[in-house]
């Protein structure tokens, strides 16, 4: 890691890192106005207190409090949706950074009672960071694996009784050194029909580990020092098929680069195997073609050619309905250049004007408020980061899949250029056909308060942001949380996002986790419109005989809808986004459709079958045949 050589420079670098260090976002006509109405309508109603959603996330003090530094626990905790107890309701589970964990059973009408110390899946003693859902025996049940910053990852296996039993060491997964995991994906990539676990790892960011009872580190307190950090690197774990797994990362060819984030699963070249791409917080992101053997190739230049410099999430999902996936990355570490509230208003007021705007490094608007010390930022970032500017793009990027594995980005075109975003939620939001986007976005204490994004899909390859119109801002508590943190203002902002029909109405619903805050449940009253669901259970994971197979949560597996001469694709998808996990029922809305032609799902073993005139505005239960 360069330092500073001289006084001068040390002194012009310290005041470029407090100035430029995080992501930062100074946005909202109403700064701690007064809270939105509860009955705004159509579109979200935010309404976790009355449906039982008493979870607080709650940060570390001696790092994001009065004394913030810069590093990764500013990134928070996850969220992951999964149907824990079979009842066929998707539950929430959240994570935390100082305190318990919480998972709240859904009831069936969208409300939800806490069960954590039922289940026994609190944890407490260790800083948590996201979660996966998974039924990794292929039973029926669905267990829970929990990562955390450096205090050991978790299994929980799902007893079948609403209580869970850490397997971690008798499952091979306890990681010697702990390490400082961000995303984990389950997925079946050598198609034997059971889902294996991937994890992304970042780099050695914290102190040395004390003897603290929840396991909390003292972490960098600088870019500078961050970026200085030794890298860790990701992790596959190969399924056995006996509740064991085995690190076959190496043979695998998937270590990566460091500074792992998350992860979008998606077949990208239909060659029938599930491929990956994983985010790079401070460097490009890496797609990797699944070779069929065991093994997987980085095709990033020759696919995608250059990716988001500070992509954190990312999504799969048919943006444009032309039958074939999209990819979206959303890149916060870009937005590095704005300083904390207050400092620069000449900033603030560069980002208000034109937050749609790319620039071409890392010290972004900063070249023109301050050229010089712009500059030398630049130039450092550049060195300890090794910027390689013929791979990266610095904000966000979507991919157009062009087919045969080809692709465009598309981005700016398409409106989705977004300031301070971190992860990625898709869904149908309106039921008019055409798959939206939620970004989770925004910073806190110390740093001005930056609405979330709910960017509609206009039905022509654009999107537009109405989370105003739509009831997603401003927050119903106002922009900042009930207490001051060294005595100023605290702006709320989210971490990561999930979807799904929780009240089952055909309407679908997103919930938030939230930075050192309860978090947000948006419920939908946009205006009922036609939708078709599908759950969809593969079985041919227990068949003999070679050929590749489907593991029971039929992850990967595509949905093709027909109706007229419109056709809608939808996937199966696992834990992403960053930090989330997305109901795996797939959700179409249809507008004004009253009928649909056909359905076609291709599993992940290969096999097809077609479903003739579904009945609307019905959640189908579908068995691989």
């Amino acid at each position: 890691m360069s330092r500073a050589s001289t006084p001068r420079k040390a002194a012009l670098l310290a005041a470029a890192a407090a100035a430029l260090a995080v992501p930062v976002a100074g946005y909202l006509l109403t700064r701690g106005g007064p809270a939105a109405p509860p009955d705004r309508a159509p579109g979200f109603v935010e309404a976790a207190g009355e449906c039982g959603l008493t979870f607080r996330m709650a940060f570390l003090p001696a790092e994001q409090g009065a004394a913030f530094k810069i590093n990764l626990y500013d990134h928070g905790c996850g969220v992951a949706v999964g149907d824990y107890d079979g009842d066929g309701h998707d539950d929430v589970y959240f994570c935390n950074q100082l305190g318990k964990n919480a998972l709240f059973r859904n009831r069936g009408d969208g409300t939800f009672e806490d069960v954590t110390d039922r289940a026994g899946v609190g944890l407490g003693d260790r800083v948590c960071v996201a979660a996966a859902w998974a039924d990794t025996l292929n039973v029926g049940r669905q267990d829970l694996f929990v990562t955390s910053t450096c205090g050991g990852n978790v299994l929980f296996r799902n007893n079948g009784d609403g209580t869970f039993t850490d397997v971690t060491e008798k499952a091979g997964l306890a990681a010697r050194p702990a390490t400082h995991s961000q995303t984990a994906v389950f997925f079946d990539y050598d198609g034997d029909g059971y889902p294996d676990l991937f994890v992304t790892n970042t780099a050695r960011w914290t102190a040395n580990p004390g003897n603290d009872y929840r396991r909390y580190y003292p972490g960098a307190a600088t870019l500078l020092d961050l970026a200085g950090s030794a890298k860790e690197y990701n992790v596959l774990y190969h399924n056995n098929r006996d509740g064991t797994f085995t690190d076959v990362t190496e043979k695998a060819g998937l270590k990566g680069q460091g500074w792992g984030g998350d992860v979008a699963v998606f077949d990208y070249d239909e060659d029938g195997r599930p491929d990956l791409l994983v985010t790079n917080m401070f460097g490009a992101s890496q797609l990797y073609h699944n070779n069929g053997d065991g093994t997987f190739t980085d095709v990033t230049r020759k696919t995608l050619k250059k990716t988001s410099w500070g992509a954190i999430g990312s999504k799969v999902f048919d943006f444009d309905n032309d039958g074939r996936l999209d990819l979206f990355i959303v890149d916060m570490h870009s937005d590095m250049w704005v300083q904390p509230e207050g400092v620069a208003p000449a900033l603030e007021d560069l980002v208000k004007k034109d937050p749609r705007k790319k620039y071409p490094g890392v010290s972004g608007g900063g070249a023109l408020h301050d050229p010089r010390m712009a500059g030398e930022w630049e130039k450092t970032l550049a060195g300890v980061f090794h910027i390689r500017y013929d791979e990266v793009l610095f904000g966000n990027t979507l991919f157009h899949n062009l087919g045969g594995g080809k692709f465009e980005e598309v981005s700016d075109r398409a409106g989705l250029e977004t300031w301070w975003p971190w992860g990625v939620a898709t869904g149908d939001f309106d039921n008019d056909g055409h798959e939206d986007v939620f970004l989770p976005s925004g910073m806190g204490y110390p740093f001005m308060y930056w609405p979330n994004a709910l960017m509609m899909n206009n039905g022509d390859g654009t999107f537009t942001d109405r989370a105003a119109a739509a009831g997603i801002e401003p927050p119903r508590g106002g922009v900042h949380l009930g207490q001051n943190i060294g005595g100023h203002p605290a702006a709320r902002s989210s971490r990561c996002a999930a979807v799904a029909d929780f009240d089952g109405d055909g309407r679908l619903e997103i919930i938030t986790n939230n930075f050192n805050d309860g978090p947000y449940y948006f419920r939908n009253r946009f205006p009922p419109k036609n939708y078709v669901a599908f759950r969809l259970t593969g079985t041919s994971y227990g068949r003999p005989g070679p050929g590749a197979k489907t593991s029971r949560d039929a992850v990967g597996a595509l949905v093709r809808l027909y109706a007229g001469n419109v056709v809608m694709t939808r996937q199966v998808n696992p834990a992403g986004g960053y930090l989330s996990q997305s109901s795996r029922t797939v959700h179409f809305g249809l507008g004004g459709r009253v009928k649909v032609d056909r359905v076609e799902i291709t599993w992940p073993g290969g096999a097809r079958q077609r479903i003739n005139n579904p009945a609307v505005n019905t959640l189908h239960v579908v068995t691989e045949e």
